[in-house]
C-alpha cells in the first residue's frame, strides 16, 4: 500500500475534506532500524512498553532513541495490562515538563495508553508495532476501561507508525489471529455503515466504505498463509490494519471499522472483567461475534415485512441491564436515557424502507462463507459458544448495544425479533 499517497488526503464527494496528520508510516522488513532518522527535533522523549513488548524489540528501539531518551516505562503485570486509570497514571508519572514525545512499544493497550495519555499532555506519540492484532494503531480513538465501562475518547492519530515484519511475523499466533478477525469483521460494522444511513440518515462516505472493503478482500484469503508466519501475508495484514485506522481518521470516528460485532466483543470483555471471567482478544471475538451478527441478518432477510415488536417495559429494561452490567449498570443507563432511542418509534421507518433495508443486509456475507474465512487460520466457533455459554451469549444479542451510543443491526433485531 502506498502510505504516502494515502497521507495526503483528499477533498472528497461526500462533503468531507479527508486529512490524516500521521507524518509517517513505515511497513517492512527492518523497518524499525529506520525510527532514528524520523525523531528529528525530539529531545526527551518517554519510551513505553510491557515486558513482552520489550522483549521483542526493545533494545533496537532504545538504540534508535539514543541519548535522547529521557525515561523509560515498563508496565510488569501478571496478568493482562489494562488500559485503565493505574496505567495512566503510572505513565503520567514518568512525564516532566521537558517530556517531548511519547514512543509506545506494542500493539493495542500500550498504544490506546499512550494515545490517550499523550493526548491528555498535549504531546505527540510515535507507536512501534510488535503484533498486527487490531486495527486502531492510525485511529484517533483511544480505547480505554474507565471506572469500569468501556470508553472509546477521541483523541488523535500518532505522528510515527512503524511496522517492522521481522518482529509481527514473529507475535504470538493469537495476536495474528485476533487481527485477521479484526479485519474480517469489518464486513459486518461495514453493512450496519450503510443500515444507520437509512434508518437514521447517518452520515456516509462511499470512498471510506470502498477503501475500507478493499483492505478486507485482501486479506480474507490470507488465513492459512498467516498461520505459516508467511512474511507478505503478514506485511499485507498489517497494511489493513494501519489502513483501516487511517480510513477512521479521515471521517472522525470509528464508524468504518466498528458495528454490531465490536459492540459484543466489548460486552464480553466489560463484562469478563466485571465477573472476573475469562474472554478472548479483542478482533477474535469481534470476528466471532461477525458470524452472530450475521445470522441475525438471516433471519431479518427472512421477514417479508417487518412485523412490530412486543419490547420490554423500562422496569424490564432497568432489571436486565443491572443484573448484566452491576456496578456500571447506572452508566449505561444514563447514557441510553441521553440517546433516548428506547423512547422512539422506528417501526414506520423500517415499514417504509424495508425493501432497501433488505437490500442492503443482503450484501454481507453469509455466516457460512464467515465460518470458512475464519477456519482458514484455525478458529473455531464452537470455542466461543463454549468460553460464553448460550445465556451470557443471547445477553449479548440483547444488551451489548447497550454500552454504544451507535445504530447498529442489534437495534433493528431488538426492534423486529427479540420477544
Amino acid at each position: 500500500m502506498n502510505f504516502e499517497e494515502l497521507l495526503k488526503g483528499r477533498a472528497c464527494s461526500c462533503g468531507m475534506n479527508h486529512t490524516c496528520a500521521i507524518k509517517h508510516i513505515i511497513i517492512g522488513k527492518g523497518a524499525n532500524e529506520k525510527l532514528g532518522a524520523l525523531l528529528g527535533d525530539y529531545r526527551k522523549i518517554l519510551l513505553v512498553a510491557d515486558t513482552n513488548t520489550y522483549a521483542a524489540c526493545g533494545d533496537t528501539v532504545k538504540a534508535q532513541i539514543g541519548d535522547k531518551l529521557e525515561s523509560l516505562l515498563v508496565y510488569e503485570r501478571d496478568g493482562l495490562l489494562i488500559p485503565n486509570e493505574e496505567a495512566v497514571g503510572e505513565m503520567q508519572a514518568k512525564l516532566t515538563d521537558e517530556t517531548d514525545l511519547i514512543v509506545g512499544i506494542g500493539s493495542g493497550v500500550i498504544q490506546d495508553t499512550c494515545k490517550y495519555v499523550s493526548h491528555k499532555a498535549k504531546l505527540p506519540y510515535a507507536i512501534v508495532a510488535t503484533a498486527p492484532s487490531m486495527d486502531g494503531y492510525a485511529s484517533v480513538g483511544a480505547a480505554m476501561i474507565m471506572g469500569g465501562m468501556k470508553v472509546t475518547y477521541s483523541a488523535h492519530v500518532p505522528e510515527i507508525i512503524i511496522g517492522d515484519i521481522d518482529v509481527l511475523k514473529d507475535a504470538p499466533m493469537d495476536m495474528i489471529k485476533s487481527g485477521y478477525g479484526d479485519i474480517l469483521g469489518k464486513y459486518s460494522c461495514l453493512n450496519d455503515w450503510k443500515l444507520a444511513r437509512i434508518v437514521r440518515g447517518e452520515y456516509f462516505c462511499p470512498y471510506v466504505y470502498d477503501l475500507t472493503m478493499d483492505m478486507v478482500v485482501k486479506t480474507r484469503d490470507l488465513g492459512e498463509r498467516l498461520l505459516a508466519r508467511d512474511p507478505d501475508a503478514v506485511q499485507t495484514l498489517m497494511e489493513a490494519i494501519i489502513g483501516v485506522g487511517v480510513a477512521m481518521a479521515f471521517v472522525g470516528n470509528s464508524r468504518p471499522a466498528s458495528g454490531s460485532e465490536h459492540h459484543l466483543s466489548h460486552y464480553f470483555e466489560i463484562v469478563g472483567i466485571l465477573r472476573g471471567e475469562d474472554y478472548f482478544m479483542h478482533g477474535t471475538d469481534v470476528v466471532y461475534s461477525s458470524v452472530y451478527t450475521q445470522r441475525i441478518r438471516e433471519q431479518l432477510l427472512k421477514l417479508n415485512t417487518p412485523e412490530k415488536n412486543v419490547l420490554l417495559s423500562r422496569e424490564a429494561w432497568e432489571e436486565n441491564i443491572r443484573r448484566i452490567y452491576g456496578k456500571i449498570a447506572d452508566s449505561v443507563i444514563a447514557l441510553q436515557d441521553k440517546m433516548g432511542w428506547y423512547g422512539e418509534d422506528r417501526f414506520p421507518v423500517y415499514s417504509e424502507k424495508w425493501p432497501e433495508i433488505q437490500a442492503v443486509l443482503a450484501e454481507a456475507p453469509s455466516a457460512e462463507e464467515m465460518l470458512g474465512y475464519i477456519g482458514s487460520i484455525g478458529l473455531d466457533l464452537a470455542e466461543f459458544d463454549a468460553l460464553y455459554g448460550e445465556k451470557k451469549i443471547d445477553d449479548a444479542l440483547k444488551f451489548a448495544k447497550d454500552l454504544k451510543d451507535r445504530y447498529s443491526v442489534l437495534w433493528l433485531y431488538y426492534d423486529l425479533l427479540i420477544s
